[in-house]
């Protein structure tokens, strides 16, 4: 079953965007859907999901972290989350 919905007032602002407008929500989904879909972002999930399990293995405590594919380590997922555009870095010229 599917948890409770939050409340107008908890959510954010594009997650009441996307409540208010379903065919903004219904193109935002496929769009997704064929980002997902791509090679190279299967790997990255393939990749970050073998760095979790070699981790828990190991006894690490990740808890609330993601695997970051640029420094090659655990970091908070906010912190890896919360970067502008692709990776949130400047591209090496």
């Amino acid at each position: 079953m599917a948890p409770p919905k939050k409340k107008k007032g908890a959510l954010s602002k594009s997650a009441k965007y996307y409540r208010d407008n379903p065919e903004a929500r219904k193109k935002k989904a496929e769009t997704d859907k064929r980002i997902n879909a791509r090679p190279e972002q299967k790997k990255k999930r393939r990749e970050s999901g073998k760095k979790r399990y070699e981790a828990k293995k190991k006894g690490q405590n990740i808890k609330g972290k993601d695997y970051d594919h640029h420094s090659n380590r655990f970091i908070s997922s906010y912190n890896n989350r919360a970067r502008k555009g692709e990776g949130g870095r400047k591209k090496k010229e």
